[in-house]
């Protein structure tokens, strides 16, 4: 899959992405990943990508060339997705239509904002990860990428996992795990998990899977059309552990 980026530090996003899972699936040859610094296409001894918006106000608007002219020269993968606080939210069903997809492209904006012909006449589409204020789309960026990388063939270890874990097929939150040691400052596992009954186990996660949704995320078990018979015969078979 090849990933373009835009941006005015490159760096930051070139570091995050050499690591781990995502340094992997690059060396790998599953991730393609294309740094493009903004200031590379600005005119001016400083190379200034940015000025005071029309019309005064606060703050500096990123300018319509740099970016255009950026865009323009490496004609990238499309998509390409204007980072910011209002467009659509990313979430992991996006996650998956992304991996599904042969690449796409995001742009990171600074400063007070990006000038308006950016979104109307260059990207594709606006991209948000949440209703939080950020200094700029580089974390946002590395935090896509990491989510539709992690869903591509051959990524991880496990081809389970992303199928597994929160927000995976179920919808729900994923249920609690533990691991060796039984017994943790008297704190122990839940018996069930060292019975070797799998059908159990599977029934016991699926209860704890919901009881966890119900409490953090009732939206996700509202928006998959609520609880049937089946997992309401679960809730009662298997209580809720006791989560903070």
């Amino acid at each position: 899959m090849r990933v373009d980026v835009f941006t005015i530090f490159p760096d930051l996003i070139d570091h995050f992405c050499a690591e781990s899972l995502l340094g992997k699936a690059r060396t790998g040859g599953l991730l393609e990943l294309r740094l493009h610094d903004l200031r590379d296409h600005a005119t001016g001894v400083h190379r200034t990508v940015d000025d005071s918006p029309f019309g005064g106000g606060a703050g500096m608007v990123m300018r319509p060339e740099p970016v255009f002219a950026s865009v323009e020269a490496v004609a990238p993968a499309r998509p390409l997705f204007l980072l910011g606080p209002g467009g659509r939210r990313f979430d992991q069903s996006m996650a998956r239509e992304l991996a599904a997809g042969g690449g796409f492209s995001l742009l990171c904006g600074r400063y007070e904002g990006i000038d308006q012909r950016v979104r109307e006449h260059l990207v594709d589409d606006e991209l948000s990860v949440g209703d939080v204020v950020l200094s700029g789309g580089e974390v946002a960026a590395c935090l896509v990428i990491e989510a539709v990388t992690r869903l591509l063939p051959g990524a991880m270890g496990n081809a389970v996992s992303p199928v597994m874990e929160s927000f995976g097929a179920g919808g729900l939150l994923e249920e609690p795990q533990y691991t060796r040691p039984a017994e943790f400052r008297d704190w122990q596992v839940p018996d069930v998990l060292r019975s070797g009954d799998h059908a159990r186990i599977a029934r016991w996660r699926r209860a704890q899977a919901l009881h966890r949704t119900l409490r953090y995320r009732p939206d996700l078990i509202e928006a998959s059309g609520g609880l049937g018979d089946t997992d309401r015969r679960l809730l009662e078979e298997f209580p809720s552990l006791t989560y903070p």
